[in-house]
C-alpha cells in the first residue's frame, strides 16, 4: 500500500495535522494508499523552503546549468518511465494505451520544451535620444516572478502539473504544488526525481490536501506565494481570485468549458466521426479540450448520428493494462454521482438517449468502479442544462443547423470559451467561421491537435492568461526595463 507524504525542502514528511485519507482505485473502489493531509504548518513550511531556495543556489545559478537540469528531470521521469505509468494508472483509472502515448511523455516534453525555450526568447533594446546629445540605451531583462502556487488538476495530472512546474522553474521560480486529492502520486513521485538530477532543496515543493480549509486554501491564502496558477472549475477560480486580490498577485487559471464542435455536410465523414469520438469520449470524457456540443449540419445530420453511436458502442471498457481497453472509469465515485445525476437530469429534460445513459455491468471486482457508459443525446432545446452546463464525462448532445450563421451563433452561445473545433473541407469555410468563434483556440479538422510553443487558454469564463512557448514565459518572469545614460 503506497503511503503518499508531502515533500518539502527535498524531504518527504507527514503532516502535521496527523491526518490522511485514503486514495481509491477508481477501477474496482479498493484502497491503493493513503495520502497525508496537509494544513497550515505545511504551507507554511513549503513556502518558508521555498523562499529560501529561491534565494540560494538557485538563484545564483547560470541559467544553462539550470536549463541542464531541467533536462535532467525530464530524462528522470523517461528511466522511470514505467513506475510513472503505473501510478497515473492507478490514480485515474485511464487506459495504459492513452497514458503511456499522451501523460507521460508529455510529463517529461514539458520540462525540455519550456528549458529550450527559455534560452531562444529574446527582450528588447531601445537606444533613446537625450536632451544633452548623448544618449541612454533602454534594456529589458526577465527575473523571475518569486515563489509560484500550482494548483493542478485530476483529469491529467502529470501532464498538466508540469506544464506548469516546467515553465516555472526555467524562469528561475521556486513551486509549491497542491495536486488534486484524486490523484496524488505522480506529483508526490517527481520529488524523487528531482532529488536524483540534482535540483536544489525547496525549489520543488509538494504539499497533499483538500480545498476550503485544507492545503489549497491555506496555499492561496499565504502571503509568501507571489502568484498562482490554477487549472480546475471556473467557481473554484473564482474563490482562488478572490484570495489573490490580497496582495495584488498574479494569477493565470484555465478553467471550465462547454466545448462545441461545428459539422459541415461538406466535411470528410469519416475523419469527423473519428476526430469527434476522441472528443467526445477520450479519458471518459475528462478532457478541458473536450466537445460536449456537436452541432451537425442538417443534411447529413441522421447520418451522423448514427455513424457516431454506432462507433462509441464498439468502445470497450475495462482495466487499464488491458490493451483492448478504450475507455476506463471516471476519476472517483463521487464524480460518478455527478455525472450520472446529468445522466437524469437529460431524461427529466426530455432527452432522446440515442446511446448509453446509464452505468455498465462490469464484471468481477470492476463492478466496483466508476463506471458509467458513453452517452449521446439529442432533442434538448439549447436552453436546457444539460446543453449549458458543463458535465465533464463521457457524453454529447447533438443539434442540427441550418446555416453558417447560426452555426456560429449556436457555437458562442455559452459563457465559456475555450475551444471549438471545426469539419469542413472548404478552405473559405474555416477561414471565415474560425475568427468568428469565441475560444481560446479552435481546431478544423483535428481535436487536441497541440504545439507547445503556441497560446494556449480561454476566454470568457473559461480563463485568464495564455500558456504555451513564450506565453508561459510571460506569466512566469518579470519584465524589469533597465535605463542607461551614456
Amino acid at each position: 500500500m503506497e503511503d503518499v507524504k508531502h515533500f518539502i525542502a527535498g524531504e518527504y514528511r507527514e503532516s502535521s495535522l496527523g491526518r490522511t485519507f485514503d486514495n481509491i482505485n477508481p477501477c474496482n473502489g479498493e484502497k491503493i494508499g493513503v495520502v497525508h493531509e496537509g494544513g497550515e504548518q505545511d504551507i507554511n513550511a513549503a513556502v518558508a523552503a521555498a523562499r529560501e531556495a529561491l534565494n540560494g543556489e538557485w538563484a545564483r545559478m547560470p541559467s544553462r546549468q539550470r536549463m541542464e537540469l531541467l533536462h535532467a528531470i525530464a530524462d528522470g521521469v523517461d528511466r522511470r518511465f514505467d513506475e510513472f505509468l503505473e501510478a497515473e494508472c492507478l490514480d485515474t483509472g485511464k487506459p495504459y494505451s492513452i497514458a503511456s502515448h499522451i501523460d507521460i511523455p508529455r510529463g517529461a516534453a514539458n520540462f525540455r520544451v519550456f528549458a529550450d525555450a527559455v534560452q531562444n526568447v529574446p527582450t528588447e533594446a531601445f537606444h533613446m535620444e537625450t536632451p544633452d546629445g548623448t544618449g541612454a540605451y533602454n534594456l529589458a531583462v526577465r527575473k523571475p516572478k518569486g515563489v509560484i502556487g500550482v494548483i493542478s488538476p485530476w483529469n491529467l495530472p502529470l501532464l498538466l502539473m508540469t506544464w506548469k512546474v516546467g515553465p516555472a522553474l526555467a524562469c528561475g521560480n521556486t513551486v509549491v504544488v497542491k495536486p488534486s486529492e484524486e490523484t496524488p502520486t505522480t506529483t508526490a513521485l517527481l520529488g524523487e526525481v528531482m532529488n536524483e538530477a540534482g535540483v536544489p532543496a525547496g525549489v520543488f515543493n509538494v504539499v497533499h490536501g483538500f480545498g476550503p480549509g485544507s492545503a489549497g486554501e491555506f496555499l492561496t491564502q499565504h502571503r509568501g506565494v507571489d502568484a498562482i496558477t490554477f487549472t480546475g472549475e471556473t467557481r473554484t477560480g473564482e474563490a482562488i481570485m478572490r484570495a489573490a486580490a490580497s496582495g495584488v498577485r498574479d494569477v493565470s487559471f484555465e478553467l471550465g468549458g462547454k466545448n462545441p464542435a461545428l459539422v459541415f455536410a461538406d466535411c470528410d465523414m469519416d475523419r469527423a466521426i473519428e476526430g469527434t469520438l476522441r472528443s467526445v469520449f477520450a479519458n471518459c470524457g475528462q478532457v478541458c479540450l473536450g466537445t460536449e456540443r456537436v452541432y451537425v449540419e442538417r443534411p447529413i445530420f441522421d447520418e451522423f448520428v448514427s455513424r457516431l453511436a454506432e462507433a462509441a458502442a464498439r468502445y470497450q471498457l475495462g482495466r487499464p493494462e488491458d490493451p483492448a481497453t478504450d475507455m476506463g472509469p471516471l476519476v472517483s465515485h463521487e464524480h460518478q454521482r455527478k455525472v450520472l445525476s446529468y445522466y437524469e437530469l437529460a431524461k427529466e429534460e426530455g432527452a432522446t438517449v440515442v446511446l448509453g445513459g446509464g452505468v455498465p455491468d462490469m464484471p468481477g471486482d470492476l463492478a466496483g468502479g466508476a463506471w458509467v457508459e458513453p452517452t449521446i443525446w439529442t432533442g434538448l432545446p439549447e436552453s436546457s442544462r444539460i446543453v449549458r452546463e458543463e458535465i465533464f464525462g463521457p457524453c454529447c448532445h447533438i443539434q442540427p443547423f441550418d446555416d453558417e450563421e447560426e452555426a456560429i451563433r449556436l457555437a458562442n452561445d455559452t459563457p465559456y470559451g475555450l475551444a471549438a473545433a471545426i469539419w469542413s473541407q472548404d478552405v473559405s469555410r474555416i477561414l471565415r467561421v474560425t475568427p468568428r468563434i469565441e475560444a481560446g483556440i479552435t481546431w478544423a479538422n483535428a481535436w487536441f491537435l497541440r504545439d507547445l510553443r503556441t497560446p494556449f487558454g480561454g476566454c470568457k469564463q473559461s480563463g485568464i492568461g495564455r500558456e504555451g512557448g513564450v506565453h508561459s514565459l510571460e506569466f512566469y518572469s518579470e519584465l524589469q526595463n533597465i535605463c542607461i545614460k551614456i
